[in-house]
């Protein structure tokens, strides 16, 4: 089914924590059955987007209004759909949710460059993040399911696809030169001697502050969590489940203006400052130093590389070497396939990959190549020349075209059926 239509989720993941949406004045813009629809949902919305295309506003906001459009028109037809939902008493499995929003979250991290660069962007915690992400998934899976429900049955005949290809011929397009990659990803991983340095940087400004320096100047100065440190670390009132285990631990344990210990987490090492306790919220500061790999880290990566390279050349299984040393967890249960790519798309997401693949056959592998992530080994599955279609040799691409496009039309008839009996 198109996924423009079965998961709406990477258009309508949108309304989570709308930073860039605080700088016009907030109203309603819609609302479906008894829920509204915020004007920062839909910029939030569209800035998403936009960013997942390659698309600067500021250059071009024709393309953005029509994006803001779309966004709206979205998230009126998932608000219906949820109603729908409700209706029919349709629950999102947990498994799948957290399955998502792992792909999710690491898929925001790779596209932003890093975890420090999602929370510079949202204005928020990862905790707060992945919250507001788990909400958005569950709703859109539950949105999934009504859909599938309602078109499970839906098929198209030869005559019909050859309809389509006939009307649609001139603008289907050509087929573009694709091929299909799997990796192995190794990541520099921070030393002991990384981890040391990060933790004498965090006590020696602990220090400071038990002397009498002020917090909130040491975090601007020096704390490496962009979301916060222009605030004087201030991460405002939160509430227990908005923080990682080990931060929430010893931040409700502290007294007002208390300082903790240095706490480590997932993110680095941590300086905690309790402002005020209201109830079961509390107000704290923090100063991060992140946990950096040194260039000793980045050269045992380069060696491991090299070593899987080695061995791979050797006969070695590519699978094997996956699940044994590649970092990338959302591929690896996949073996480390990444997908089908056209090369043109392929150039704007890791153009490095472009050059690694460019002479290796399908079913060989490529030199070690390095991007932004990491050290990669990249295996072509299979390669597609550019050509223009053909009915036959295309049948199943064809069919899937066609279907997608009669699921449309009747997606649409769906969605004007259901408007009749809810408010929007």
């Amino acid at each position: 089914m198109n996924k423009r239509i079965m998961l709406a989720s990477l258009i309508v993941l949108a309304f989570l924590l709308p930073v860039r949406a605080q700088q016009v004045l907030d109203r309603i813009i819609a609302i479906v059955d008894d829920d509204v629809i915020l004007e920062s949902e839909v910029v939030q919305g569209a800035y998403l987007t936009a960013m997942q295309m390659r698309i600067d506003p500021a250059k071009s906001p024709a393309e953005f209004e029509r994006l803001k459009k779309e966004t709206l028109n979205n998230l009126v037809n998932q608000k219906i759909l949820l109603v729908q939902a409700d209706k029919d008493t349709v629950k999102a499995e947990e498994a799948q949710v957290e399955k998502y929003l792992q792909q999710q979250m690491q898929n925001l991290v790779q596209q932003l460059g890093g975890e420090e660069k999602v929370v510079e962007y949202f204005g928020s915690t990862i905790s707060k993040i992945r919250r507001n992400y788990r909400e958005e998934i569950e709703k859109n899976l539950r949105v999934r399911t009504v859909q599938q429900e309602k078109f499970k049955n839906i098929k198209v005949g030869r005559r019909e696809v050859e309809q389509f290809f006939r009307a649609m011929k001139d603008s289907i397009g050509s087929v573009k030169e694709a091929v299909d990659i799997s990796h192995i990803l190794i990541t520099a991983k921070p030393g002991e001697a990384a981890q040391r340095a990060a933790f004498e940087k965090a006590a020696a400004l602990r220090e400071r502050i038990l002397k009498g320096e002020d917090f909130a100047v040491l975090a601007e100065a020096n704390s490496e969590d962009p979301g916060s440190a222009s605030r004087g670390g201030d991460l405002g009132l939160m509430s227990r489940g908005e923080f990682v285990r080990e931060f929430e631990e010893a931040a409700f344990k502290l007294e007002p203006d208390q300082i903790s210990e240095v706490v480590r987490t997932q993110f680095g090492y941590h300086i905690l400052q309790l402002v005020e306790r209201r109830g079961e919220k509390i107000r704290i500061r923090h100063i991060l130093i992140t946990i950096k790999p040194t260039r000793e880290d980045e050269v045992a990566a380069a060696d491991s590389i090299k070593k899987v390279y080695n061995l791979l050349k050797g006969g070695a299984d590519f699978a094997g070497m996956v699940s044994r040393y590649s970092n990338d967890e959302s591929s690896k249960g996949d073996k480390g396939f990444l997908g089908h790519f056209e090369i043109d798309q392929l150039r704007e997401r890791a153009k490095e990959f472009v050059y690694a693949v460019r002479d290796v056959a399908p079913g060989q592998i490529s030199e070690p190549v390095k991007t932004q992530y990491g050290f990669h080994i990249l295996r072509v599955e299979a390669r597609e020349k550019a050509r223009e279609l053909d009915f036959n040799r295309d049948y199943e691409r064809l069919s899937r075209m066609a279907l997608e496009a009669k699921t449309q039309r009747e997606y649409k008839k769906w969605i004007e059926e259901l408007k009749k009996d809810i408010y929007v």
